[in-house]
């Protein structure tokens, strides 16, 4: 019979992809037991979302069988999202990762990809919230059907958000009446972005979804300024003018040390209602090719779809309307990687810490 520091070697051959270390050292590896033949464990992935876990779990298998006296293995497929090391003691508490969802301009799509980015995760098993920080145009409580919900304070002073769909959301739109406008300096956005951390009952979240703003104004530096957000997911159009304002978000990102998880282009391409026939309406790969230009990494293009587009309006987000449509596909395709990025950014500060304490 195999012993378990045999099979530990075996499997310290597979390489977590995104990491680039075997899954032994990363200790991935977890609850091994060897009965009769029988090799059992868990393997502890760093996201529910982990866009490579059926290739993992294919790698890990295929270097047990090089391993004599193995007759079958149980491979218990979990996950366990790490915390970014600096929201420790950090705001809002029990949350562990917070991204930010910006853009250079109004009307590319911005919030349709935080709404989804946000399901998505949660339909892969992750515990979501979506904080619409969105002052100017807060859109969520609409494409989440919830716009009716009332916030009431608690005997601390705390609010619970509504959830729906497996999210909890956060929205202005909760406190303003549907048509009036948030005509507000920067002290009182900074005070509103801070209640909105501090005062809402987000308990346990592995991602905290952040809709900006579009834009690089008082929103966007009073959250960079004062949470440490783990990256930022940047949204644009294909077209020139759009991508030549996104050159700025991304600027500014930087200029505030907030690592870019990605870029996404979105409506990429025009998908019709009646023959299904996919058109490019746009510039086609504008945002791949700006991606390129920075070094930082291109998560896909989302193609527009009316259909999906009228029933997000009407409460449903696009990855609940029709799961195997080129959209949702697309869409779940871009929250996979996200998710794989904060994980990368989350060993990588991991690492620099334990690097920096060596010295």
């Amino acid at each position: 019979m195999p012993t378990k520091e045999q099979i530990l070697k075996a499997l310290s051959s597979c390489i977590e992809p995104e990491l680039g270390k075997d899954i032994v050292s990363l200790e991935m590896v977890q609850n091994l037991t060897v009965e009769n033949g029988t090799v059992r464990f868990d393997y502890r992935l760093t996201t529910p979302a982990c866009p490579l876990k059926e290739r993992m779990e294919r790698e890990a298998r295929a270097a047990l069988e090089k391993v004599s006296g193995i007759t079958s293995v149980e491979i218990n497929m979990v996950s366990d999202v790490k915390q970014d090391v600096r929201l420790s003691q950090a705001l809002p508490p029990g949350v562990k990762n917070l991204v930010a969802v910006g853009s250079g301009k109004g009307g590319v799509g911005k919030s349709s990809v935080a709404a989804n980015l946000a399901v998505s995760l949660a339909r892969e098993g992750a515990r979501v919230g979506l904080m619409d920080a969105d002052v100017y145009g807060p859109n969520q409580p609409q494409m989440f059907g919830i716009h009716d919900y009332v916030p009431e304070a608690d005997g601390e002073n705390k609010i619970t958000p509504p959830e729906n769909h497996g999210v909890k959301v956060f929205s202005m739109g909760f406190l303003m009446k549907a048509d009036q406008p948030a005509i507000w300096r920067g002290p009182m956005l900074h005070g509103a972005i801070q209640q909105f951390l501090k005062d809402v009952r987000w308990g346990e979240l592995d991602y905290l979804i952040i809709d900006l703003p579009p834009g690089t104004g008082d929103v966007q530096l009073s959250l960079c300024q004062s949470v440490p957000l783990v990256g930022a997911v940047v949204v644009s159009t294909p077209q020139s003018i759009a991508l030549s304002d996104v050159r700025k978000a991304v600027a500014m990102f930087k200029k505030m040390n907030v690592p870019i998880l990605g870029l996404v282009e979105n409506m990429s391409e025009f998908v019709c209602p009646n023959c299904r026939t996919v058109t490019p309406i746009f510039k086609k790969a504008g945002a791949r090719e700006l991606a390129d230009e920075h070094r930082i990494p291109f998560l896909g293009e989302i193609p527009l779809d009316p259909a999906v587009c009228l029933a997000a309006e009407n409460g449903t987000p696009a990855v609940l309307v029709d799961p195997n449509s080129p959209t949702s596909t697309a869409l779940r395709s871009v929250a996979r990687q996200v998710a794989a990025q904060v994980s990368l950014q989350n060993h990588n500060r991991k690492q620099l810490k334990v690097d920096l304490v060596a010295q």
